[in-house]
């Protein structure tokens, strides 16, 4: 034995080959912490004062090689400034160094997930063989960050600029063909010829059969890449990226830049570069934010992942109502592999679901992500029916009939007669009750809400909800079922929107009081986009669909008539009616009939596209009582405060159990801008105080949709956060 450690050994063999596994005790997967890196660092000092020794092979002991640096201690270290992570990166450096300085030939075993700074270690090694199941890659600018251990300087002279750019900026995860062919590993074999490959290379090498002194000198020199050259790379490659990342994600290009500095300098320099650009951008909201969200989603899959070990799990499902919505539920399910029945009660509305079906899965045959073969395989777990006659075998039914609360009571009970005594019913709700809809079930203990997103198979959020008399057993079979899809499940208690519908409907009633006072709805879709949100509030308004929008506000104004009276309706002041209502009785639907606030044209993919429409304009200036000029921070604070107070109120009333899920749901479920990390976190980058002194002036002329809480008043007064105070976003560098 070399070396012993709780993450690291190193064992020598009879052959002289040492061989380095990374075995993290007490844990899934191989995570690089500050320990594991020092462990690193005394293991590779004991490989290099062992004296003999021919050869050395990385290895991994669990599923995954590597799966990057542990990101649970990134918000800390940023938080210490700009120059210990500087200095922290270059002791990383020196020991990455060392481990491609070793006096004698080595190579890499990729078993599995090789990611970030696990990417970054096999980086460092001569060779690198991969099973043909692994994958790897180099995901840092999804977290607002660039590779700061070497993989913006190794990665380019080993695969080209190009090929690195496209992998660094993308943070793409790569599959072993594809690693092949770029050159980043020298050989995929399946799993169990891994280690018998890799030692033969680092046989070979030893022979002097495989020049390894070449392979290194190779990534210590400057890129090969002329001037010309250099700069059809480079500036080609930072406009498409800054174009595709936007303004508000400055990882991918700024990753661009530092290998673009770094490729006419040796490794120390360019090292260095690197080492800089990764302080900075640790330093960003941007990155603390993006970190702030990974961390929220992990709270997210383990809370699913403890519900899922209590459920019976889900063999069969079926859905109830076809269609669009049906359809789509369908296809979610047959895809990821469960079987699922598609009843209605009429033959044109299950061709409608069958055909959505099939349309979702024809679009992933033509990108490739799917065979024929297995297309019409997986079309197979979708049986339609007109009647209930093999539901007493179902495990879960879906109930996802129109939105009506008489409708879905009846059909719900109806469904009960038919199913097992411990068969799931969930109801595809976006605004009734929970608790009132069990009213009329004999079991509503296996009752609860399941509110997919639109369109089902791009939205990743469920939000499971929970009535009064809903069973444990019922959330965690429904939570288990969600993840089976593929999709993000959020538990939630029952109240009138749940948490994403009553969060937003305050957003919208910023927005329409905006308009009654004279602002231009297009001027706010301007604002509310720069400022991050994917679609502004109008635009958003004819997606959901003006219909759709003036029976949720119609709920949200009978559920809390003291701050959301007149959210779509009548004007809360009795003075007239909301431009959405104006637009509804209009028969401006939105994208659904093709005018809404705006009009919308087919372009050339066959989607619909925006365009300005005086006759919405006009509708809309009827709306105004007068007439005012609105800067762009007062139309953020106007549209934002409300949002974010009644994600407050969601929190305090238990409707959400934490921060971290309530961020997350308005993430996945309506594009909160990620850079800006949820809610609660955008109240928390603000202040507290300064918060609620936003919302107190607001409040004086505007009224209780934007009057604080009391328990916010308190943290305020006190200066609690939301979020843990060790994790606080840096100071601006």
């Amino acid at each position: 034995m070399i070396y012993q450690g709780n993450a690291i050994t190193v064992v020598r063999g009879d052959d002289d080959i040492a061989t380095l596994t990374f075995d993290l005790q007490d844990e899934s997967v191989n995570k690089l912490s500050s320990a594991v890196v020092t462990e690193l660092d005394e293991a590779v000092k004991a490989l290099h004062g062992e004296r003999g020794l021919a050869g050395l092979l990385l290895t991994s002991a669990k599923e995954a090689f590597i799966v990057g640096a542990d990101i649970t201690e990134f918000q800390a270290m940023f938080g210490k400034g700009g120059d210990f992570l500087e200095a922290m990166l270059m002791r990383v450096h020196g020991i990455f160094n060392a481990i491609e300085d070793l006096p004698f030939p080595t190579v890499t075993a990729i078993n599995g997930l090789a990611l970030g700074g696990g990417c970054e270690v096999l980086l460092t090694t001569d060779f690198r063989v991969m099973s043909d199941a692994a994958q790897i890659g180099l995901p840092e600018t999804q977290l607002g960050i660039l590779p700061g251990w070497g993989g913006c300087v190794r990665l380019p002279r080993l695969i080209g600029a190009d090929n690195a750019i496209e992998w660094i900026a993308g943070g793409t995860q790569n599959r072993a063909d594809v690693a092949l062919k770029m050159g980043a590993v020298d050989a995929v074999v399946p799993a169990e010829a891994l280690e018998a490959a890799a030692r033969d290379i680092l046989a070979r090498a030893i022979a002097g059969e495989l020049d390894y002194r070449a392979r290194r000198e190779e990534k210590r020199q400057p890129l090969k890449l002329g001037p010309i050259e250099q700069m059809m790379a480079f500036e080609t490659a930072k406009g498409y990226v800054k174009g595709k990342a936007g303004p508000h994600y400055p990882a991918p290009v700024e990753a661009i830049k530092v290998i673009q500095k770094g490729a006419g300098e040796e490794r120390a320099r360019a090292q260095a570069i690197e080492a800089k650009a990764f302080a900075k951008l640790a330093m960003t909201d941007v990155a603390f934010n993006l970190v702030g969200l990974f961390m929220n989603d992990q709270v997210v899959k383990k809370k699913g992942g403890r519900y899922e070990k209590q459920a019976r799990p889900v063999k069969q499902a079926a859905v109830l109502g076809a269609g669009i919505m049906g359809g789509g539920i369908a296809y979610q399910s047959a895809s990821k592999g469960t079987p699922i029945l598609m009843k209605d009660i009429k033959d044109d509305a299950i061709e409608l679901g069958l055909k959505e079906a099939r349309k979702l899965f024809a679009k992933q045959v033509e990108r490739g992500k799917l065979s024929t073969e297995k297309m019409a395989e997986r079309l197979t777990n979708i049986r339609p029916t007109l009647s209930y006659g093999d539901f007493g075998n179902v495990d879960l039914v879906v109930e996802a009939v129109v939105e009506n609360p008489k409708v879905k009571a009846a059909v719900l009970a109806e469904v009960e007669a038919e199913v097992g005594e411990e068969t799931i019913l969930a109801s595809n709700t976006s605004t009734i009750s929970i608790t009132r809809l069990a009213e009329n079930l004999k079991r509503p203990e296996n009752f609860c809400g399941m509110h997919f997103f639109n369109p089902v198979h791009r939205m990743p959020l469920v939000e499971v909800i929970r009535g009064e008399q809903t069973g444990d057993a019922a959330v965690a079979a429904t939570v288990a079922y969600a993840r089976a899809m593929g999709k993000t499940p959020i538990v939630v208690n029952d109240c009138p929107g749940f948490l994403v519908n009553r969060v937003l409907f305050p957003y919208f009633g910023g927005f329409s009081q905006l308009v009654e006072q004279g602002a231009d709805f297009q001027q706010i879709d301007k604002v509310m986009e720069k400022f991050g949100w994917p679609m502004g509030p109008a635009y958003l308004l004819d997606v959901v669909g003006l219909d759709t929008a003036v029976h949720a506000g119609e709920v949200m104004a009978e559920g809390f008539p003291e701050r959301m009276a007149g959210m779509a309706g009548e004007r809360g002041d009795g003075q007239g009616k909301s431009a959405i209502q104006v637009m509804f009785e209009n028969d401006r639907l939105g994208q659904k009939n093709a005018k809404g606030f705006y009009a919308y044209e087919e372009d050339r993919r066959g989607k619909p596209k925006k365009v300005r429409d005086e006759a919405a304009i006009a509708l809309v200036q009827g709306v105004a009582r007068e007439s005012r000029e609105f800067s762009d921070d007062d139309i953020i604070a106007r549209m934002m405060v409300p949002l974010c107070l009644e994600a407050v109120r969601c929190l305090e009333d238990g409707i959400v159990a934490s921060p971290a899920e309530a961020d997350m749901a308005l993430i996945y479920g309506i594009g909160f801008p990620p850079f800006r990390g949820g809610a609660l976190r955008y109240i928390d980058a603000m202040g507290v105080a300064a918060f609620v002194a936003l919302a107190d002036g607001l409040a004086e002329e505007l009224g209780a949709l934007y009057a604080p809480t009391d328990k916010l008043r308190e943290m305020a007064a006190s200066g609690e956060r939301f979020y843990d105070t060790q994790n606080q976003a840096p100071a601006q560098a």
